[in-house]
């Protein structure tokens, strides 16, 4: 799907090159909690804020929505989502997370994953309004992000871990803590309803299994052995992922617009 220089690709698509189909810090897990707290029924209409490979909207799809919108910011992504879910209802169109031209108060249950994470704070509250803009009364607002620990981190720890992510990953990373979250998404009028939290093992061989399976976990190992330039950038992301592993972990929030 992307053919620029591996060294300057930027870490999910990477990971996606070799098969990861799972891109998410919590994995299938922290997915199918998030979705299952969403409680999605045949009548909500859904939206997904950069739905990437489809992972989650597939999930999504299964529950019978009402109505599915995917907005993602890259050509690329939403011409391969029309192609693979062209025999369903799913829509997937070009857009801005932060400026989705989605009617006000329209749907009834939003939510992404990984994407709050990539942006600077500011870009994040924008997201969130958005989100708050587009929601029904007590609609639903679901994150799955990276998260820090604990929520006393220290700054300067904070800023040195942003910055080896942002070189490993080649994306300006920029997670916050649990409470960090929450607190951003209080500022935009969401009432918080739970929070979940798993371990950030994205590139540990158990959570390979269990998100790809054993077909897809061998397949990932051999693309990455014969390939010397990508096994470079996933040890170095394995590397720091491990290196910050205390410091980090996986979150799931699930808040409702009163």
């Amino acid at each position: 799907m992307h053919t620029e220089n591996i060294e300057k690709m930027s870490g999910h698509w990477l990971l996606a090159r070799i098969g990861k189909k799972v891109l998410r810090p919590g994995g299938v897990f922290l997915t199918q909690k998030m979705l299952s707290m969403l409680d999605i029924t045949p009548a909500d209409d859904v939206v997904e804020f950069a739905p990437g490979l489809g992972f989650t909207t597939h999930l999504t799809l299964e529950k019978n929505p009402h109505s599915y919108i995917g907005i993602d910011a890259e050509q690329n992504a939403v011409d391969h989502l029309n192609k693979k879910f062209n025999h369903t209802s799913a829509l997937f169109q070009l857009g801005n997370a932060a400026h989705s031209f989605l009617h006000g108060q329209s749907v009834s249950k939003v939510y992404g994953e990984a994407l709050l994470s990539m942006h600077a704070d500011h870009r994040k509250a924008e997201i969130i309004q958005e989100a708050y803009r587009i929601l029904k009364p007590q609609g639903y607002y679901a994150i799955h992000e990276l998260a820090l620990r604990p929520d006393h981190l220290d700054s300067n720890v904070k800023l040195h871990i942003q910055k080896e992510l942002a070189l490993a990953i080649k994306v300006n990373a920029r997670p916050l803590t649990v409470s960090e979250w929450t607190d951003l998404l209080e500022k935009q009028g969401f009432t918080i309803l739970k929070v979940e939290t798993a371990p950030m093992h994205l590139l540990e061989p158990d959570r390979i299994i269990d998100d790809e399976g054993v077909t897809g976990a061998i397949q990932i190992a051999k693309n990455i052995l014969f390939n010397p330039s990508i096994r470079k950038r996933v040890f170095q992301m394995k590397k720091i992922f491990r290196k910050h592993e205390k410091n980090m972990c996986a979150v799931t929030i699930i808040a409702r617009k009163e």
